[in-house]
């Protein structure tokens, strides 16, 4: 581990050209390095959170002109002595002012360094410091405000509260193991097993809301799939608002993959449109069919589009069975609605926005029309929400963004609703169902105290790893070798 007696310091903005950077120092001597150098008020003699406007200078050569931000220990980010230079932001004189602390004293931070010390000086726990680097990177609301509210403490609070509860019924067993030869029970054993199946429900509530958590942070991937001119890339546009696929009545023209982000209400879908899906002609086409099963495989949503117009129940039968995977959810989208047998529409007194009802009570359309006689009925195929659109007319384009967007949250997504994203998070919890299961186990089979102790403190373990009650030092540098310099 690094030495945390140390004064240390690091640019805190980004690197590049802008009007302003931001140098920090953290550490004992943070206000000393810097007054050494500023040439303005005293800062030892000035109030905690309060600017100061001069200069810095190294000897009798000025620097820049600054703004010094002072935040006086225990009341800052790191709970140390905190300094925030605010200079102009070219590189010699980040590098100058940088270079003149180091001399001064201080040394370069290691990658999320002052997080880390906020951690080990108490200011955050573990989750709470992971939750700076998920803010840091959020690209959307929805996991910006996951990311904020496990930084506020939502996360931990929670945990906090079932580790107590766990707490004090272990420490009741171990004063049993003190009392062994009199054969005593201090820990009522109804009220031990109603609390574990208790906690390892909220656990597993945790564990559940990973894959919208893990959606939120990193985006659901979303492939669009069907057979060749079905429209795929027609819908990518439509999604999209933009022109970003290329577009021809020739069957086959994606080859490769083509993906773009999609917001959504806050969530990012990293839409994937592929190649279309049949017997490929040559091995260029193969190898474009190949990755789209990849594709689908790796994915959480798969749109599944077919032409209303042209499919047989068998293809559209034999696509469904053939794309369907364990873990990805599949809508179905009935595309071009706007070329079905608008005479037989008519004469059955429809207008355009009835043809899903047409679709569904088995009339045909075309000339290979879906359905081939009135008594088949789709529901039987076990999708009876079929989103009826025209890619290319963009109609139904909002209905179908709906249907993508609930499909991945689910009804889940809540203001106060507390979402695991990190599978470190994930592990150390699927472990603690694993140990609370053991208890109940030792329970109904009657075990020993001193097994039953070893397996709740095992949960406790657990747990205190998500915080940082338990923690070793291979762990901290793992977790806080991701974050970014400065931070």
């Amino acid at each position: 581990m690094t030495d945390n007696t140390d004064t240390i310091v690091a640019l805190a903005t980004p690197n590049g050209v802008g009007a302003i950077a931001v140098i920090r120092l953290s550490g004992p001597d943070a206000i000393n390095i810097a007054n050494s150098v500023f040439k303005g008020k005293d800062l030892s003699k000035q109030a905690s959170h309060t600017i100061h406007f001069g200069s810095i200078a190294d000897g009798d050569l000025i620097l820049d002109e600054v703004l010094v931000s002072l935040f006086v220990g225990p009341r800052s980010y790191t709970r140390e002595n905190v300094v925030e230079i605010s200079c102009h932001a070219s590189g010699y004189i980040i590098e100058s002012i940088i270079k003149l602390f180091i001399k001064k004293g201080a040394r370069s931070a290691k990658p999320g360094e002052f997080t880390l010390r906020a951690f080990l000086n108490g200011q955050l726990d573990l989750s709470q410091a992971e939750a700076v680097a998920d803010l840091i990177a959020s690209n959307s609301k929805a996991s910006q405000q996951v990311a904020l509210q496990q930084l506020r403490g939502g996360f931990s609070t929670q945990l906090q509260a079932l580790r107590e509860q766990l707490v004090n019924f272990a420490s009741l067993i171990e004063l049993e193991l003190d009392f062994a030869e009199e054969d005593v029970e201090f820990a009522n054993r109804d009220q031990l097993k109603q609390l574990i199946h208790e906690i390892t429900k909220i656990v597993g509530r945790l564990i559940n809301s990973f894959e919208l958590g893990n959606a939120i942070k990193n985006g659901v991937n979303t492939v669009i799939a069907g057979r060749p001119n079905a429209g795929k890339s027609t819908l990518l546009n439509a999604l999209l608002n933009e022109e970003r696929a290329i577009v021809s009545h020739i069957p086959g023209t994606t080859r490769d993959t083509i993906e773009e982000v999609l917001n959504i209400q806050g969530i990012n879908f990293r839409l994937i449109d592929t190649a279309g899906i049949r017997e490929a002609t040559d091995a260029i086409e193969q190898i474009g069919v190949q990755r789209t099963m990849e594709k689908i495989s790796q994915s959480a949503l798969l749109v599944y589009v077919f032409d209303a117009a042209e499919i047989t129940i068998e293809e559209l039968n034999n696509d469904i069975a053939s794309l369907q995977k364990p873990g990805v959810t599949m809508l179905v989208v009935a595309n071009k609605a706007d070329l079905l047998n608008k005479s037989d529409s008519q004469e059955a007194g429809m207008s355009e926005r009835s043809f899903a009802d047409l679709f569904a009570n088995a009339y045909s359309f075309g000339e290979r029309g879906l359905f081939t006689s009135p008594s088949t009925d789709f529901r039987t195929f076990g999708f009876p929400d079929i989103i009826f659109i025209s890619a290319k007319e963009k109609h139904h384009i909002d209905e179908l963004k709906h249907k993508i967007y609930s499909s991945a949250v689910k009804d889940q997504l809540s203001g106060d609703e507390t979402l695991v994203t990190n599978i470190r998070h994930l592990e150390a919890l699927q472990k603690t169902e694993e140990a609370l299961v053991r208890v109940l186990g030792g329970i109904d089979g009657s075990i020993t105290s001193d097994f039953l102790s070893m397996d709740i403190k095992q949960a406790l373990h657990y747990l205190g790893e998500i915080t940082g009650v338990v923690t070793t030092d291979d762990l901290l540098e793992n977790i806080f070798s991701k974050f970014c310099i400065g931070k």
